[in-house]
């Protein structure tokens, strides 16, 4: 399939599973705008990249609506459409819920959710419009099923409302072509985590072990071209969310 005329929006595109799903969308062919906090650090994930003309790094503050409209403008005036919104944008902190901060929750509340909203309503402008496109979301599967041992309750409640908010944007723009799905990952082998630490986190899985940002980035090239999928929520997560 040739997507050379194809953009993807990736916000939170400078390290971790962002920056996988860079690499990934651009191996596909698109041309692929990342969006961070960090010009610096967008400019060093357009060096390791190295994808030249085909990604555009726009930095901002992802839970600001101001920022949704520059990255959406910035991303057209380029590459004249945007095809794929991934909303990959996220912090997660675990500790007693008891231990946030007001400081803390406002800024989950902001990168976790804001940032979803206004992305998505940017994209559903420009989609709609167009009569096709794909939002996909990255939630967690912790949000499908909490774990006594990890307490994660910010990151349950805000990524288990995006996950409902998937389901209910999926039927409002079904009408007009626009699928809208989620990736719900399990623990990821990302910088977050210390590699001494990927064997207790991996036994948190039926699978026994951590994904790969590969397996994620796999399962929303899955979403992108799977046109009669909406309103899913994909748990990538070796059996998390299965029970136990």
């Amino acid at each position: 399939m040739n997507n050379s005329d194809n953009t993807v929006i990736i916000t939170g595109a400078t390290s971790g599973i962002g920056l996988g799903l860079a690499e990934a969308f651009l191996k596909e062919g698109y041309n692929v705008v990342g969006t961070g906090r960090s010009t610096e650090r967008l400019q060093a994930t357009a060096a390791q990249l190295n994808a030249g003309e085909r990604f555009l790094g726009v930095a901002g503050d992802a839970g600001k609506p101001e920022s949704a409209r520059e990255v959406f403008e910035q991303a057209i005036a380029k590459y004249g459409k945007v095809d794929v919104l991934v909303n990959n944008a996220g912090i997660f902190t675990a500790k007693p819920f008891v231990q946030f901060t007001p400081e803390e929750i406002e800024e989950q509340i902001s990168t976790n959710l804001k940032s979803v909203l206004y992305a998505s309503q940017e994209a559903a402008k420009h989609m709609v419009g167009r009569k096709r496109g794909k939002i996909i979301n990255i939630t967690a599967s912790l949000a499908l099923q909490p774990h006594g041992s990890v307490p994660a309750l910010l990151a349950v409640t805000l990524k288990g409302g995006i996950n409902q908010a998937t389901r209910a944007l999926a039927l409002e723009l079904a009408p007009y072509g626009v699928t809208v799905n989620a990736v719900a990952p399990g623990v990821v082998d990302t910088p977050m985590h210390a590699p001494e630490n990927h064997a207790a986190l991996g036994s948190l899985h039926p699978l026994g072990r951590i994904a790969s940002i590969d397996e994620i980035s796999a399962a929303a090239l899955y979403l992108v071209k799977a046109d009669f999928v909406t309103g899913t929520v994909l748990p990538v997560d070796g059996g998390f969310s299965a029970g136990r």
